[in-house]
């Protein structure tokens, strides 16, 4: 193992947390053959395989579960060096880490931006998740700060709202609903939905709205994907619940529309969250003012809601 590299070490990491080659891929913005290719070289330093494979499933072998364990350490160790020496340099020169759900991805890269040009000589690490990945960072001590709506109940973090976060509901712009007025929610109910996978602060959010009425809400299809659900709404596969801060290009051009249903929209906040027991680096404090103070207004700038939020 003396051979072994920290990349090595974090590509492994990343498979074995999603137990997906592809998905690590994604995360760590690499090629899939880029991921088997340290995780072949961590093997060969090992001299054991570190995963077997099971038709499309992946899992880890005894000897990588035990090396998951100690390179979660060595990885924890690098990233305290890096904030103790982060302590020195203050902001300028800090390196930020942050995470988001995937809601979030339409306006925080250019808050990330704009922050950032404030602080000359910031570095940015920026990954997207769901809420129950976003969780797991926050448990494993993987980011500093995260950008969710729904803060966790079971942890002990520090949780603060910054901006109101309303969700709605979408539909192709020819679709029979659009245009009426006060739609009630047992009208609403006779369409299908084409939503958001369980564990997202989507479908979160979808049991909240719909309440007692989530047992009859009928869905025509469950979808990862926030750009592809936009999409099937557009072709006609059925409404859509969203957060109306991914839906700004789609409203401007008319590709979608915004229902008026009763009880909508559905108001939440985006918090920035954190480990209570963390030491957060000067950049990563700073990061954390900045959305407090100018969050909102710089998200209304970015994707402005109009009538949505009335």
């Amino acid at each position: 193992m003396k051979n072994a590299t920290l990349r090595q070490l974090k590509v492994f990491e990343a498979v074995a947390r999603h137990l997906s080659f592809s998905r690590a891929a994604e995360e760590l913005h690499l090629t899939q053959p880029a991921v088997s290719t340290q995780v072949g070289k961590l093997e060969e330093h090992a001299g054991n395989a570190l995963f077997e494979q099971f038709g499309k499933k992946v899992y880890l072998t005894a000897a990588g579960a035990e090396l998951l364990t100690i390179s979660r350490s060595i990885i924890a160790q690098f990233e305290a060096a890096e904030a103790a020496m982060t302590q020195f340099r203050g902001v300028t020169g800090g390196r930020l880490n942050v995470g988001v759900i995937s809601a979030g991805d339409y306006f925080l890269p250019r808050l990330l931006v704009e922050f950032a040009g404030r602080n000359k000589g910031v570095t940015l690490n920026f990954t997207v998740h769901n809420r129950a990945e976003l969780l797991a960072c926050i448990s494993d001590n993987q980011t500093d700060l995260a950008v969710m709506v729904r803060p966790p109940t079971d942890m002990d973090t520090v949780a603060q709202a910054f901006a109101p976060h309303p969700y709605v509901i979408v539909a192709a712009p020819q679709h029979p609903l659009v245009g009426r007025r006060r739609i009630p929610m047992a009208r609403i109910m006779k369409e299908p939905f084409v939503l958001r996978e369980k564990g997202s602060d989507t479908q979160h959010a979808l049991e909240d709205a719909f309440g007692e009425h989530l047992p009859q809400l009928r869905m025509a299809m469950e979808i990862r994907s926030t750009e592809t659900i936009k999409q099937a709404v557009i072709a006609g596969m059925g409404l859509g619940f969203l957060s109306a801060h991914t839906l700004s290009l789609e409203l401007r051009t008319g590709t979608l529309a915004v229902l008026d249903v009763q009880g909508f929209p559905l108001m939440r906040n985006w918090y920035v969250v954190h480990r209570r027991t963390k030491r957060l680096p000067p950049v990563a404090q700073a990061f954390k003012d900045f959305l407090l103070s100018d969050g909102e207004a710089l998200i209304q700038k970015i994707v402005p809601l109009g009538p949505v939020g009335e």
